[in-house]
């Protein structure tokens, strides 16, 4: 079984760098591509403003109707469209409106009741209780628990992204093995147990490895530079990113 895939990255389909142009476009309601620039902007950043709600002390069900509720409004007062590249990093833009959001609209009207906000997006609010519920229970602020779940949302999304490059190629056995030593993690399973399951030599394996940090890395680098509006930031933002989880990259 050969142990090499395409590497992700430039030309491949569905990996091009769009920024801060996604951002733009999503505030251009009616414009082609809109509702799918949108979808794809509230679904990687819905997480981290629910648990951003959680940790300033609201219960799951209130957080889950203020992230609706935050949706809505971005949408009926188009606020996307105000998001100024020149201003800073989107996260921060949305962080920014969420905290308006909650001091003028939640808290000085209370307009929503418990469980009426309108769902505007299906979004798996279980599973991001869940996954609140894994972060540490105090020291995080509610802007690093923000910063944290921005950073940890984007390690995922570079995984699931390569994984899908090794079931494309047939090898998604392969990948669930070798993604441990992504992050050097201990729950790796030794190189002599893999090299007798997938009958590789452990000098072949490494090498697998070692291509797969190369393309995760590359991966997670494309991600970042989606959500800067200049190649120069992109440095920064990894370092900002990998300060968030506490991992090396």
């Amino acid at each position: 079984m050969s142990t090499d895939v395409r590497p992700a990255g430039e030309g491949h389909p569905g990996f091009a760098t769009t920024r801060w142009s996604r951002v733009l476009l999503a505030g251009e309601r009616g414009s082609t591509g809109h509702e799918r620039a949108l979808e794809e902007l509230c679904g990687q950043y819905w997480l981290p403003l629910y648990a951003y709600a959680r940790r300033r002390g609201y219960d799951a069900e209130d957080a889950r109707d203020l992230t609706q509720a935050f949706y809505a409004k971005l949408l009926e007062k188009r606020d996307l469209s105000a998001a100024d590249p020149a201003r800073g990093r989107f996260r921060t833009f949305l962080l920014s409106s969420m905290k308006n959001f909650l001091a003028s609209e939640w808290r000085k009207e209370h307009a929503l009741k418990r469980g009426g906000a309108v769902e505007v997006l299906s979004l798996d609010f279980e599973s991001g209780e869940e996954s609140y519920r894994l972060e540490p229970s105090h020291e995080l602020s509610p802007e690093a628990i923000y910063d944290r779940r921005w950073a940890l949302g984007l390690l995922e999304r570079a995984v699931n992204d390569l994984r899908g490059r090794y079931e494309t190629a047939g090898q998604p056995e392969l990948f669930d093995a070798l993604k441990d030593y992504i992050g050097g993690g201990d729950d790796a399973l030794p190189y002599s147990e893999l090299a007798r399951r997938f009958d590789q030599t452990e000098g072949a394996l490494r090498t697998a490895v070692s291509r797969l940090r190369g393309r995760w890395r590359e991966r997670l680098r494309e991600l970042v530079a989606d959500t800067v509006e200049e190649d120069s930031e992109v440095h920064d933002e990894l370092r900002r990113l990998v300060s968030f989880v506490d991992i090396g990259v």
